[in-house]
């Protein structure tokens, strides 16, 4: 099995359809795949494969391990960007060593596992029996690994493909929870003579809101929240607001619409300048590129009604987003953080504000989570909680683990990082299903996972290969 064999799969996997909630194209996919190469496959209601491969000649005796990752993607892109998730294939290119998708998801995260996988379904490596687990839904509740049924595997040592740097083996994951407000709002009628304008902050780098929470990145929504707060009482009438879109993503882009009389439009513009070079001196080092936007737009047919409208930034701005506190016992873990994602207007008259909550530690997850909830009710906002899901205990004398870091230090001579990561895992979700389970998770280098340009280092796309392959057949 070589790193080119699992890029070649990976890029059969970029022509496929697989944005979450709408997995069809690619379970089919993966079905065709087995059926081609003569392996059992089974697929269950939620929509979860298994694909298995019996063992090799003399390696009958060694025991079952499940190779697993998932099998949706999050489908982000550029504004402007003419492309359609449904149907177009992912559009790459390879330079400087990395794969990149240069204005949308690349899907590396985590298609790059599934690649992996097939490849040591369909390669002559001598193994004991495998089962690869695709699981749906991963990225918008792990809706999948909710939905396995117990005997779905057999297997009791599972490696979780879905981690994003390579070097570094994880044995624990945070555990999350979704808090979602809705404000009602009532149309309002503008009197004549105002100017409109859209305000725009773009081009934020976003990222991961775990793996990428703590590196000082800005949100996009929580700057636009931040300027419309400072024109409070300053004569502004909000018409529209948008922001952020998936909940495991830092928002990169958000805008609004204002009306405003002439005077106050000239005051709006020399704020929203001064406003600008602030935020762009702020994250000169860890988001140098945000671009700022104050433009003369169409008149609109109404307004947010002011109480709402106030309510809806003073809660945006006051929303908590970002790193909560830190671990006390494992050096620079992220313990507990909130992304405050995004900010969209619906058709029935109802502006819904998305954010999500991780820890490590439950009753903190569930704290956080009540802190925003009491931001935003305190606003006038209806509150609720959804897709809560367990985070994963470390278990340092784990012998996946042990065997891992054997193979590590054979190959390149030096001992791995052992750590956990403060981004969700699938791996609490199967250890409530399958407690005997043993279980590690490690991956190549990616960057900008959930943002667009996301991108997969090559070279450490060799080194992946190897040290799977290594695991499985000294297993």
């Amino acid at each position: 099995m070589t790193s080119d064999e699992v890029l070649s799969i990976f890029k059969e996997i970029t022509k496929v359809p697989r944005e979450s909630g709408h997995e069809e194209k690619i379970i089919a996919w993966l079905q065709s795949f087995a059926a081609a190469h003569s392996l059992e496959c089974r697929t269950d209601k939620a929509g979860n494969v298994v694909i298995v491969k019996e063992a090799s000649a003399g390696k009958e005796n060694v025991p079952t391990i499940v190779l697993q990752s998932h099998s949706d993607m999050v489908c982000e892109k550029n504004s402007g960007v003419e492309h359609d998730f449904s149907k177009d294939p992912v559009r790459y290119e390879i330079r400087d060593g990395w794969m990149v998708a240069p204005d949308t998801t690349l899907g590396a995260d985590c298609g790059i596992g599934m690649a992996a996988q097939l490849a040591v379904l369909t390669g002559d490596i001598p193994t004991g029996r495998i089962e690869a687990l695709f699981t749906v839904a991963e990225e918008t509740g792990l809706d999948g690994a909710k939905a396995l049924e117990p005997g779905f595997i057999t297997g009791r040592t599972l490696i979780n493909l879905d981690s994003e740097d390579e070097g570094e083996l994880f044995i624990g994951c945070a555990g999350g929870i979704d808090t979602t407000a809705v404000f009602d709002y009532t149309p309002a009628g503008l009197p004549a003579g105002l100017e409109y304008h859209k305000i725009r902050i773009s081009n934020a780098l976003g990222g991961h809101s775990g793996d990428d929470i703590d590196k000082g990145r800005a949100n996009a929504v929580q700057l636009l929240s931040r300027f419309l707060y400072g024109m409070s009482g300053k004569g502004l009438h909000l018409c529209s607001i948008s922001g952020g879109n998936k909940r495991n993503a830092i928002a990169r882009e958000a805008e609004a619409v204002v009306a405003a009389m002439p005077a106050t439009s000239e005051l709006l513009a020399e704020e929203f300048r001064t406003f600008a070079q602030d935020v762009a001196a702020e994250y000169a080092v860890t988001d140098p590129d945000i671009r700022f936007e104050c433009t003369r737009t169409e008149p609109c047919a109404d307004k947010i009604d002011d109480r709402t409208a106030q309510a809806l930034i003073t809660s945006l701005f006051a929303a908590p987003h970002g790193v909560l506190a830190m671990s006390p016992e494992i050096k620079g873990l992220v313990e507990t953080s909130t992304n405050l994602a995004s900010v969209k207007m619906l058709p029935d008259n109802k502006i819904r504000i998305g954010t999500s909550q991780r820890s490590s530690v439950v009753s903190e997850m569930r704290a956080s989570a009540a802190k925003v909830e009491a931001c935003f009710r305190l606003a006038g906002a209806s509150v609720t909680h959804e897709s809560e899901y367990p985070g994963w205990k470390p278990d340092t004398h784990s012998a996946i683990l042990e065997k891992c870091v054997a193979s590590y230090r054979r190959l390149f001579g030096v001992r791995p990082a052992v750590r956990a990561i403060h981004a969700g895992l699938e791996c609490g979700l199967f250890l409530e299903k399958y407690p005997e389970l043993d279980m590690i998770s490690f991956g190549p280098t990616l960057r900008g996972v959930h943002a667009p340009g996301e991108r997969l280092d090559l070279a450490s796309l060799d080194k992946f290969v190897k040290l799977l392959e290594d695991v499985l057949v000294n297993f």
